[in-house]
């Protein structure tokens, strides 16, 4: 006789894996969480998860921080010395 409840145990355990991938990938992607800094300068494309990037050093105005969703609507694009 089969046992109804192995068929909610296997659910619950792929759900239990599903939700630990989510978290992982959450937590891993910066994009997600985490603010970043543009330089408002007419030649200004990327953004940079850190301040004192090296790629903001000619930075004609002052650096903002923003969120990445808010630099992504800029058409930013992370910078490459970070990436």
């Amino acid at each position: 006789i089969a046992n109804p409840m192995n068929g909610s145990m296997v659910i619950l355990r792929s759900l239990t894996i599903s939700l630990g991938v989510l978290a992982w990938i959450t937590l891993s992607s910066p994009t997600l969480l985490t603010d970043v800094y543009i330089c408002k300068g007419p030649q200004s494309k990327r953004y940079h998860l850190d301040q004192n990037c090296r790629g903001l050093r000619n930075c004609s105005t002052r650096v903002y921080k923003v969120s990445v969703e808010e630099a992504q609507r800029m058409k930013r694009t992370l910078c490459g010395f970070e990436d």
